[in-house]
């Protein structure tokens, strides 16, 4: 199955660009201070070394804005400063040299406050990314709603702020629109997929603890990009950031929309398992981590099966695989059986396999 993106304007944040025919690019941000300043930079690094393309930070007083000038030049992917409440916390970053900045409807909309924003955005070059959030929506202070839904609300406030930024002359733009509700989430996309074409962020917000919020994240996102919405996203969870990146990195391989290194195919184990599969695969993908640090991985299915059911097909059909036995495991190579290899060695000479050109 291919899916067949929509069409989306081509925004340019940093060296990477989104939208168009670009690749779906990830996100994540950053949970340290960020004006602590080392801090701030190992979680970047960190984060870019797992695959993370752009990465948003927080913006909370003028010491963070005054913090992104020394960060930026360390910095290999485009910054991302999340504003809220404060206006001129948006211009500092813009001076300091932020990549795009993330502004909220819900707590900075005054005409003439987006004017001067507008006015220094168009000034360097960057864009801005209207970050719609169903908790912190006008109408839900007001109490006045007068829409059908959380989701048509959302899109009402996404494209009113859309047209107070283009009139003022601004089309750089990204929309977001995160719910905790996965329904709302969806029904809010589509329908504003449907009404303009600058690029979509795609995201849940507020998901609960880790696994609950992998699962939201998963079916929320999966959806719209099996549609053919979505540009960029981020998988929020409340865990550590580079958790993020490597769920994200997993839906869009998946759904065959990016390739990042091998991809490991196991199997579940049951009572024919006789091998420790379980840490055998967590050995293979800690040495696949090192692997792409050293940029010596390709995009190839390596298949690690536990018993010989379904275990020699399977790994037949990957480009490199092992079915075990009771003693041993047979190694295959592109549907080829190579040789026989003990339990101890397997996830080394799979390894060794796969540095090979």
């Amino acid at each position: 199955m291919k899916i067949k993106r929509r069409k989306s304007k081509a925004i340019k944040i940093g060296q990477i660009t989104i939208g168009g025919n670009h690749p779906i690019a990830i996100q994540s941000m950053t949970k340290t201070s960020t004006s602590s300043i080392e801090a701030t930079l190992r979680q970047i690094e960190e984060l870019t070394a797992a695959g993370c393309e752009i990465i948003r930070l927080s913006v909370r007083d003028f010491g963070d804005a005054k913090a992104i000038k020394k960060i930026k030049p360390f910095s290999r992917v485009p910054l991302v400063a999340d504003i809220h409440f404060d206006f001129r916390l948006a211009l500092a970053a813009i001076d300091n040299g932020i990549d795009k900045i993330r502004l909220n409807p819900g707590n900075i909309y005054k005409l003439d406050q987006l004017r001067e924003i507008t006015r220094a955005a168009k000034a360097a070059h960057i864009p801005i990314r209207v970050g719609v959030n169903s908790g912190s929506l006008r109408s839900h202070r007001s109490q006045v709603t007068g829409y059908k839904s959380q989701a048509d609300e959302m899109v009402k406030s996404a494209l009113d702020y859309v047209k107070i930024l283009e009139k003022f002359g601004f089309y750089e733009i990204v929309l977001s629109l995160k719910a905790s509700d996965i329904f709302a989430t969806i029904d809010a996309y589509r329908k504003i997929a449907k009404y303009c074409d600058y690029p979509l962020h795609l995201g849940t917000t507020a998901t609960g603890e880790p696994a609950e919020g992998m699962v939201k994240s998963a079916i929320a996102l999966g959806t719209l990009l099996l549609e053919g919405i979505g540009d960029t996203l981020r998988v929020s969870l409340t865990d550590r950031p580079l958790t993020e990146v490597r769920v994200a990195k997993s839906i869009l391989e998946a759904l065959g929309l990016r390739e990042f290194g091998p991809q490991i195919i196991s199997c579940p184990t049951c009572g024919r398992c006789s091998v420790d599969l379980v840490r055998m695969v967590k050995d293979l993908a800690e040495g696949i981590s090192t692997l792409n640090h050293r940029g010596v991985s390709r995009p190839i299915k390596v298949a690690v099966m536990g018993c010989t059911v379904n275990g020699p097909g399977e790994a037949k059909e990957a480009d490199l695989g092992i079915a075990f036995g009771k003693k041993e495991g047979l190694l295959f190579k592109k549907g080829r059986a190579l040789r026989k290899i003990s339990v101890a060695k397997a996830i080394g000479e799979l390894l060794k396999e796969m540095k090979k050109k």
